[in-house]
């Protein structure tokens, strides 16, 4: 064992009783955050082995399992953690445990590509400014669901979750900045009615490794291996693996310092994970790599980016120039058809037809007076025509359009604001009260981008 394991002072048996203790103790559901890596595996390994444990009327109450899909995870990963949650799912009903497994997604509107590609997001920047995806794509669907298990049950819920102190000094100092004296349980720091049970929290690395493989020589309850496991995260260390672990009777390597995210995370300036699985002879997710490096380049190229935000107001930088807004129509435009060429060389979906439904809605609402862009888009690059691509009717013809921006540019008048003017008319129409299309007009001629050479003006002629 090593010096600081958590194994020399107590046994596997004695944690199993404090997660019994802490399972009997009320009759509060418990909610496992489940991500398919070594720490989650641990708890949801340990949880159902304690209910196995269990007399059938001493399982007093509900074990909710939930995976975060955000929709552009790693398909490696992708492909193992549904596996795993399908199992779970069988082999709770097989042993007759109150386990209820299920994977979240984001809703469509809500997506990454919704975001980046529908409303312009700029993808998140590598020193973390701008991070917009975490909440988006995995806090809030995880929440809302521990919300409706709140609401169904009429209880509070505990929220276990694989965090342990070894894992950085900083995470470490949080756990223990949350940690009521001499109690197992902390308040959720976001969820009303929702406690947080860390059970492995003091466990080392080595020790969840020790678990995984040695408890029941690698299998897990429900009926896998987790020499699997032990493989994904070798191959994303591409082979090279931190320590070495016992595995039914013999040794062999297994890894631990990969974290499996988002295969198109802009907030790393490499993606350790997917280019190990690269190097390690998964060459069908060289395409990924290859646009994820695409799109970070695009960033911030001045062409591609509005020269204000997406409320028509404008900032300068430190450098006092001015700031850079959502992503132009085009740039979004170009990024959605690299995203479909990328999919059809992987012969792997990369985007759903929900989140393809909800950008075209967003461009409805906000940029495409033709209405008929990006059906036309997608039926140009697959040969294939979206569900809804025959009840698209333009707003306007293109020949109309062409003529309306020409008119913009002879008379000096932005055509953003006469196409938004338009929209904003189109939306508020069907309106009995005149005011409120009367007020959606104001505030567009009233956004600062148009007024801002004044606006600077006078606010020099003041210092």
């Amino acid at each position: 064992m090593a010096k600081n394991s958590y194994f020399n002072e107590n046994t596997l048996d004695e944690l199993l009783e404090e997660i019994k203790y802490v399972y009997q103790s009320d009759k509060r559901p418990w909610v496992i955050g489940y991500s398919g890596g070594k720490d989650s595996t641990t708890v949801v390994e340990l949880v159902y082995k304690m209910l196995l444990s269990l007399n059938e009327n001493e399982r007093n109450k509900n074990v909710y399992i939930v995976s975060s899909d955000t929709l552009i995870e790693n398909p490696l990963i992708k492909i193992y953690l549904s596996k795993m949650n399908e199992a779970l799912g069988k082999a709770a009903l097989r042993d007759g445990l109150p386990i209820k497994s299920a994977m979240v997604t984001p809703k469509a509107k809500n997506s990454f590509w919704a975001n980046v590609i529908g409303r312009g997001y700029p993808t998140p920047r590598m020193n973390g400014s701008f991070r917009w995806c975490t909440d988006k794509l995995k806090i809030n669907p995880s929440a809302e669901y521990i919300k409706d298990i709140i609401r169904e049950e009429a209880e509070e819920v505990v929220v276990l979750l694989g965090v342990r102190k070894a894992e950085s000094i900083a995470r470490k100092r949080r756990i223990e900045g949350r940690e009521l004296a001499n109690r197992l349980l902390n308040r959720h720091e976001t969820i009303q009615d929702a406690y947080v049970y860390n059970p492995i929290v003091e466990l080392t690395t080595e020790d969840v490794w020790d678990v995984l493989l040695r408890l029941d020589g690698g299998k897990t309850p429900w009926g896998t291996d987790n020499s699997e496991l032990v493989s994904l995260y070798a191959d994303a260390d591409s082979g090279e693996c931190p320590f070495a672990g016992i595995h039914a009777g013999g040794q062999t390597q297994s890894c631990g310092n990969s974290r499996f995210g988002c295969w198109v995370c802009t907030v790393v300036k490499e993606d350790k994970s997917l280019n190990g699985f690269i190097r390690s002879g998964h060459r069908e997710l060289i395409p990924l790599a290859e646009f994820r490096k695409w799109l970070m380049s695009i960033r911030d190229i001045p062409e591609y980016r509005e020269k204000k935000k997406r409320n028509g107001s404008i900032y300068k930088d430190k450098d006092g120039n001015i700031g850079y807004g959502p992503f132009t129509w085009e740039a979004r435009k170009m990024i959605l058809s690299e995203l479909i060429k990328t999919q059809q060389k992987m012969n792997y979906k990369l985007i759903t037809i929900n989140e393809l439904k909800a950008i075209d809605e967003i461009w409805d609402d906000e940029l495409d007076l033709s209405r008929r862009t990006l059906v036309e888009l997608y039926e140009k690059l697959t040969g294939e025509q979206l569900p809804w691509y025959r009840y698209k009717e333009p707003l306007m013809d293109l020949d109309t359009i062409k003529e309306l921006e020409q008119l913009s540019k002879k008379n000096g008048v932005p055509f953003d604001l006469v196409r938004n003017m338009i929209l904003s008319v189109y939306h508020n129409k069907y309106f009995s009260n005149q005011r409120i299309m009367k007020e959606g007009i104001d505030r567009l001629l009233n956004q600062q981008w148009l007024h801002y050479d004044i606006l600077e003006e006078i606010e020099n002629e003041n210092k």
